[in-house]
């Protein structure tokens, strides 16, 4: 079928129309001359740590005592300049955001953001044996907390919790240093690629493991102690605002406030339970059972399960066989 012509005729029309939406909603978009973190090259910079991190076990083969140093070298280079770049233009960005409305442009300040992106750079790249630590130490828990593991490469190879725990601990450095933008873009990879959403503002201990871990939930002010293991669709999450009687919002949102429960150590949250609020507490050594809503502090040693359900069966013909009623 043959295009019309006259239709294309009305694109700049449509062009036009679309250009018009830039002014009245400029909160959607970003017309200027200051360059934005690329979310990209943040994915490449994650690939890197993650080649540091686990030499070895991802993009590069053949690594051994005599050319690995060459290698780590070459990432370091790379990361150094990359991380730099992408950490001055977050910085650049963030005070763009917080100045729209005073009339500055952070693009002409003297702020040298270079000079405090490379400082940031160097501060990350001293973390990372840190890291392997802590890192080693998850790994650690996932080969201890399941028993279908066979050896601790395989957790390495194929684990979404360890993958989406790794990129958790990378973001969060860059959350203590004070960097905008590029940790959260860095959560929602992993989010994207594990189904584990864990807000890089989270205080997280040792030896944490998620075992499946899809549909896991962690929010920005949670805090969670060490030996920690949860499973899949577990949510530690922040209760309703509250809103009048039209259902809007009452008042004005509270930023920064403790909204995310607290979990002690050894503690263990089986799948699907849900745990809300800032107040509420999960002592030391307790276990949620699946399926739990809880919003009010556990003492420690404790276990909170469901009153075991009743299930009922109803044949497909019922003329041959009776109902049967079973306590789960």
């Amino acid at each position: 079928m043959a295009s019309d012509f006259r239709l294309k005729e009305q694109l700049p029309r449509l062009t036009d129309a679309i250009v018009r939406t830039y002014s009245r909603n400029d909160r959607i978009n970003h017309l200027g001359h200051c360059p934005l973190p690329k979310y990209e090259v943040v994915v490449e910079i994650l690939e890197d740590l993650k080649d540091i991190l686990y030499p070895g076990f991802r993009r590069r083969e053949g690594l051994h005592a005599g050319n690995v140093a060459y290698h780590v070298g070459d990432l370091v280079d790379r990361l150094h300049d990359r991380l730099t770049t992408q950490i001055a233009r977050a910085l650049m960005h963030a005070d763009r955001v917080d100045s729209k409305d005073s009339g500055t442009n952070p693009c002409e300040t003297k702020r040298d953001y270079e000079a405090d992106g490379q400082q940031i750079a160097i501060a990350l790249l001293e973390r990372i044996p840190a890291l392997r630590e802590t890192l080693a130490k998850d790994v650690e828990a996932a080969y201890e907390g399941d028993p279908s593991v066979r050896n601790r490469d395989e957790i390495i190879f194929c684990f979404p919790g360890l993958e989406a725990v790794t990129v958790y601990r990378i973001a969060h450095e860059l959350v203590h240093f004070g960097v905008p933008f590029i940790p959260r873009m860095m959560a929602e990879w992993a989010h994207k690629q594990t189904g584990i959403d864990i807000h890089p503002g989270a205080r997280i201990g040792e030896y944490f493991f998620i075992d499946h871990g899809t549909g896991v939930v962690i929010g920005e002010t949670c805090e969670i102690g060490d030996n920690v293991k949860i499973y899949q669709g577990v949510t530690l999450g922040a209760l309703s605002f509250a809103t009048d009687a039209d259902g809007q919002l009452d008042g004005q949102l509270v930023r920064g406030a403790k909204r995310h429960p607290t979990i002690e150590d050894r503690v263990v949250i089986y799948a699907n339970a849900t745990i809300l609020g800032g107040n509420t507490i999960v002592g030391h050594d307790s276990v949620i059972g699946s399926s739990v809503w809880v919003t009010s502090t556990v003492a420690p040693h404790s276990t909170v399960v469901l009153e075991k359900p009743k299930l009922r069966i109803r044949n497909a013909t019922p003329d041959q066989a009776p109902e049967l009623n079973f306590q789960i």
